[in-house]
C-alpha cells in the first residue's frame, strides 16, 4: 500500500527519463485520438482535460474540439465580452494555445493573447477575468488556461475559467465534455478555424499586459511595505514556469531584496531533481522535487517556489526547510484573519475535506464559520468573489484570498501571493511560519499526516466514488468511537466522491483518483505517529472490504 520511493528521488533528472520533445510535438500534430477508445476522449476532471499527446490523450484534435466546444458554450450563455488565453512552459502548452487561437478567431472571439508571448499563471487570467467585469453586467469576460499544472513535461491542460474568473463547476465542464465529444466523432466537420499567422493577425486577436497588470496590483492584497522596511531577504524558484519573468518585476517595482534563483525556461525541465516516483514533477510541496532550493535555504531570510502554472506555492523557511502545505496553510489562516482589519467579520475559511483538521481548530478558535468542501477549488470561487470567505485552500498547496479591502482578488488558486506573504509574515512578527507553526501545535495539538495510494480498477474506482455511510458498519477507528461518516461534504453537501470517517483524534478519508489507475487514502491523528498507523491500517481494511 505505501509509496515505492524511486531509486532516482531527490537526484538530478538523468538524460535516460527526458522527453523526448520533436517526437511529443510530432505526435501532438499527427496521432487522431479515436473517440471510441475512452481514454482518448475528451475528460474534463477537477481542473480541465489533461494527457499526453504521445498516448493521444492530448492531440490537436483535442483542442480544436475543446476550442469549438467553448465557443458554442459563451454562444449560448450570451458571453459576448473577451476571452483571456495564457499557456504555460509545458511544451505542448505553446501548440495548443496556436490551435486554440485558430478556432477563437475564426468564431470571430475577442481573444486577449499575452503582450510579446509572455507565460501567463493561472492565477494572472483569473485576475484579469475579474478586473474587467467588476461592475459589469453586460460583455462579461472569461478565460482559457493552457497548463496540466505541476505535471510532467509530456503533459498538456486545458481549463476553462467562467465570468466568476475561478475553475468552471461540473455542469459547465460536463457540458463543454459532451459537446466536443461530439465535434471529435463528427471528424471536426463543425469546427471552425483559420491558419494561425492569419487568427494571431485578426481583428479581433489583442495584447494583453498580464504581468503588469497582475504586479501592479499586488500591493492592493500583500503589505509589501512591511516586506521592504524589514529588509526581508527572499529567494524565489519559479521552477522553470509561468511566473519566471513576474519575480523580477515584482522586485523591481517594490523595491524588495528578491533574488530569483534561476531564470532557466526548458520544455525538458532537466534542471530538476526528480520526483518520489521516477517522474520529473515541478511540485513545490515535494522535497524530491525542491533539492535545489532546500539546498539554498541558508542564504535567505525565507525561500519559495511555484510550480509551472503558479497557482501551488512551496515555503522553505529558515528554521525548518521545506514546509508542509497544511502546516503553512494553517499558520497563513491564522495569521490573516488577525491582521486584515477590513475584511468582514462574517468572511469564513474554506479548505477541502482531505486538508489538515488543525484548520477547523484554527478556524474554531478564530471564530470564523468553516466551510469544508470536496475536493476541487471550484467549490471556494463563489465564496471568494462574493467575499464570504476569506480564505480557501487545498491540501495540495493551492489556496486564494481577499484583498486588504475585503473584495475579490483571484478566484483561482495563486501561488505568487501566498510565496509572498510568508515574507510578509515573517516582517510583520520576527517569526519564520515553521516557528509561527510550532507554536501554532503547542497551542491547539500537533497533527500527524500522512497520505497513500493503491492501484484500483475502474470497477473498484467506481464502488469507492459511490461508498455510502450505511455500507460502512463500523463503531471504532483505531480504537475511538466513530462520531461522524461523510460521503457529503458539510461545508455545501455535494458528493466528495468517496468517504470520510471521523473520531475524535483522528481521521481518514479514500477516494478514487480522477486521472490515474489508483486510489488514495488520506489520514491524520492528533495523538501520535502510532495511532495514525493505525489509521491507516484500518482504513485499507475497511476500503478494500467496501470495494472487494
Amino acid at each position: 500500500m505505501s509509496q515505492k520511493i524511486s531509486s532516482l528521488a531527490g537526484l538530478p533528472a538523468p538524460k535516460s527519463i527526458l522527453v523526448d520533445v520533436p517526437k511529443l510535438l510530432a505526435a501532438y500534430a499527427d496521432l487522431k485520438p479515436d473517440p471510441d477508445v475512452p481514454e482518448q476522449r475528451v475528460s474534463f476532471g477537477t481542473s480541465g482535460h489533461r494527457g499526453s499527446s504521445l498516448n493521444c490523450s492530448f492531440n490537436e484534435q483535442h483542442i480544436l474540439a475543446i476550442s469549438q466546444a467553448i465557443c458554442d458554450l459563451r454562444k449560448s450563455k450570451g458571453i459576448d465580452g473577451p476571452l483571456f488565453i495564457g499557456a504555460d512552459t509545458h511544451a505542448l502548452s505553446q501548440p495548443a494555445f496556436e490551435t486554440a487561437l485558430q478556432v477563437l478567431a475564426a468564431n470571430a472571439v475577442h481573444a486577449m493573447i499575452s503582450t510579446n508571448g509572455e507565460f501567463t499563471p493561472t492565477p494572472a487570467i483569473s485576475h484579469a477575468i475579474l478586473v474587467h467585469n467588476r461592475g459589469r453586467s453586460s460583455g462579461l469576460a472569461d478565460g482559457i488556461v493552457i497548463t496540466p499544472s505541476h505535471n510532467p513535461p509530456d503533459n498538456g491542460g486545458f481549463k476553462y475559467n467562467p465570468a466568476n474568473g475561478g475553475p468552471a463547476s461540473t455542469e459547465v465542464t460536463d457540458w463543454i465534455q459532451k459537446r466536443a465529444n461530439e465535434l471529435l466523432e463528427g471528424n471536426l466537420k463543425q469546427v471552425r478555424h483559420m491558419p494561425f499567422m492569419q487568427a494571431r493577425k485578426a481583428a479581433t486577436t489583442r495584447q494583453h499586459d498580464y504581468l503588469n497588470s497582475y504586479v501592479a496590483d499586488l500591493v492592493n492584497v500583500i503589505d509589501l511595505e512591511a516586506i521592504r522596511s524589514a529588509g526581508i531577504h527572499m529567494g524565489v524558484d519559479p521552477l522553470g514556469g509561468a511566473g519566471v519573468h513576474y519575480w523580477a518585476s515584482i522586485a523591481e517595482r517594490y523595491q524588495l531584496d528578491l533574488t530569483v534563483v534561476s531564470t532557466e525556461v526548458d520544455v525538458q525541465f532537466a534542471f530538476m531533481t526528480v520526483d518520489w516516483d521516477g517522474k520529473i514533477r515541478m511540485d513545490p510541496s515535494s522535497s524530491y522535487a525542491m533539492q535545489r532550493l532546500i539546498g539554498l535555504k541558508d542564504q535567505y531570510d525565507i525561500a519559495f517556489a511555484c510550480d509551472t502554472d503558479h497557482d501551488r506555492h512551496g515555503i522553505v523557511t529558515h528554521s525548518g526547510g521545506l514546509m508542509q502545505p497544511n502546516h503553512y496553510l494553517s499558520v497563513l489562516i491564522d495569521d490573516l484573519f488577525q491582521h486584515r482589519p477590513q475584511w468582514s467579520t462574517q468572511a469564513g475559511v474554506g479548505k477541502t475535506v482531505v486538508s489538515t483538521a488543525l484548520i477547523d481548530r484554527v478556524a474554531k478558535r478564530l471564530g470564523r464559520n468553516l466551510l469544508e468542501v470536496p475536493v476541487g477549488f471550484k467549490w471556494f470561487s463563489q465564496g471568494l468573489f462574493d467575499g464570504s470567505l476569506g480564505f480557501g485552500c487545498e491540501e495540495s498547496a493551492g489556496a486564494s484570498l481577499l484583498r486588504h479591502d475585503g473584495s475579490v482578488w483571484t478566484t483561482d488558486k495563486d501561488g505568487l501571493v501566498p510565496a509572498l506573504l510568508s515574507a510578509e509574515i515573517l516582517a510583520r512578527r520576527d517569526k519564520d511560519p515553521s516557528e509561527l507553526y510550532a507554536q501554532l501545535t503547542r497551542d491547539l495539538g500537533t497533527p500527524f499526516a500522512d497520505r497513500v495510494e493503491a492501484a484500483a480498477t475502474p470497477e473498484q474506482k467506481s464502488k469507492l466514488a459511490k461508498l455510502s455511510p450505511d455500507q460502512l458498519q463500523l463503531d471504532q477507528l483505531a480504537g475511538e468511537k466513530i462520531e461522524q461518516v461523510l460521503d457529503h461534504a458539510p461545508g455545501n453537501k455535494a458528493a466528495i466522491g468517496g468517504i470520510k470517517v471521523i473520531a475524535a483524534n483522528g481521521w481518514f478519508a479514500a477516494r478514487p483518483s480522477g486521472t490515474e489507475a489508483i486510489y488514495k487514502i488520506y489520514a491524520e491523528s492528533f495523538n501520535h505517529e502510532g495511532h495514525l498507523k493505525e489509521i491507516l491500517k484500518e482504513a485499507q481494511q475497511i476500503v478494500d472490504a467496501a470495494i472487494a
